[in-house]
């Protein structure tokens, strides 16, 4: 009865460390991707001669950052 109770004690702590580890692993990504790969695909883009896609690329996200403010 012991081992069962310690099991399932141990399955909720692991699980809710593992939400944790997810959620934290996703706010690094985003802020990596937004901070340093986003810049530099616009970069490579403009410097390729595709000012034409990065543009509105830079227009519509600029435009979701204006209207999803925290």
């Amino acid at each position: 009865m012991l081992t069962l109770l310690f099991g399932i004690c141990m399955l909720v702590l692991f699980g809710k460390l593992l939400v944790f580890g997810i959620r934290a692993a996703w706010g690094i990504s985003k802020i990596v991707l937004t901070i340093v790969f986003l810049p530099i695909i616009l970069i490579a883009l403009v410097a390729g001669g595709l000012l034409y896609i990065a543009f509105p690329i830079l227009i519509v996200l600029g435009l979701i950052s204006l209207v999803t403010r925290r």
